[in-house]
């Protein structure tokens, strides 16, 4: 099997440090064991997404010396794959329509059940409003409405195909490297997640497990904030039989105040340091990478503003 690597930014602004360290990551890790790098342009919020910033995807990445494969996945060209999928979770009786606004999701959590967690890695644990026994729900999936997995079914009906109630997936930045959880971690935990938004037709988590199925993606390397909506990629994985890749959750590029980079922090946008006449080994300087070994994930920071 070909190791398989991809960066995934969303064009919805610029590509600051942070990504510049997640795509020499992942670009090196694929050269190192003779394998493919790819591009793939997650812009399903079509609200956000910019022409002129996927321009300038390519630019920044090209002059950071990334090459990736020429088939360049975009998101926005797949909405009909993402569809078949929702239409095939809603047959077996998954998904469900959610009417509730934030405000009603809220109220319903004001009293929460002591010793429930009210947040997960989806953000507020839904507590089950819209939820209907899968009897209930029948004719076609209705378009344009907001569709939620029914998290208790769907591990039940796991747990009945494979006669196991746990899931495992590898994670390279762990010790040990097996990150295991069961159903119960996940329908407590996680909760009922959304798989179509109303304004996108699909959600990120169900996007990126059909994408990197679609690209046999092999190792998934990102940021260590997306460590534990990682046990909803592969609840997903596991309903729609696709292999679970392994994951690299390398830890955030910081500021020294300790600072998370955004995209709104332009002062250290790549096209930045780029006008500026910086070299891309400045940028591997900057995140830590020069000198190190090509495959390596290490904790890094990089100077304030006023230093850099």
């Amino acid at each position: 099997m070909t190791f398989r690597t991809r960066f995934a930014p969303s064009p919805t602004g610029p590509l600051h440090l942070g990504h510049a360290y997640s795509a020499l990551l992942a670009h090196d890790m694929a050269v190192a064991q003779n394998g493919e790098f790819l591009l793939r342009i997650e812009d399903i919020d079509q609200s956000r997404a910019r022409p002129e910033w996927e321009t300038q995807i390519y630019e920044d990445l090209a002059w950071l010396g990334l090459s990736w494969s020429p088939n360049v996945v975009r998101q926005s060209d797949r909405f009909a794959a993402y569809d078949e999928a929702l239409d095939a979770l809603w047959t077996q009786g998954l998904l469900y329509p959610c009417t509730c606004s934030r405000r009603d999701i809220a109220n319903a959590l004001s009293a929460p059940q002591e010793g429930y967690p009210t947040h997960g890695p989806d953000g507020v644990i839904y507590p089950g409003t819209c939820r209907l026994d899968a009897r209930q729900i029948s004719g076609p999936r209705p378009k344009g409405a907001v569709m939620r997995l029914n998290m208790d079914l769907a591990t039940s009906r796991i747990g009945q195909d494979n006669a196991m109630s746990s899931y495992r997936f590898n994670d390279m930045n762990k010790a040990p490297q097996d990150v295991v959880f069961t159903s119960e971690d996940v329908t407590s935990n996680v909760g009922d997640i959304v798989l179509s938004r109303k304004d996108m037709g699909t959600s990120y988590h169900l996007s990126v497990v059909l994408d990197d199925a679609a690209q046999g993606i092999t190792d998934v390397i990102r940021g260590a904030d997306l460590f534990e909506a990682t046990q909803i990629h592969v609840v997903l994985q596991r309903i729609l039989s696709f292999p679970t890749p392994t994951y690299h959750h390398h830890k955030l590029i910081r500021d020294n105040t300790g600072k998370r980079l955004a995209k709104r922090d332009d002062a250290r946008a790549i096209s930045k340091f780029r006008s500026e006449g910086y070299t891309p080994e400045d940028i591997r300087k900057m995140v830590g990478l020069s000198g190190q070994d090509s495959g390596a994930i290490s904790s890094v920071s990089v100077p304030s503003t006023t230093d850099v």
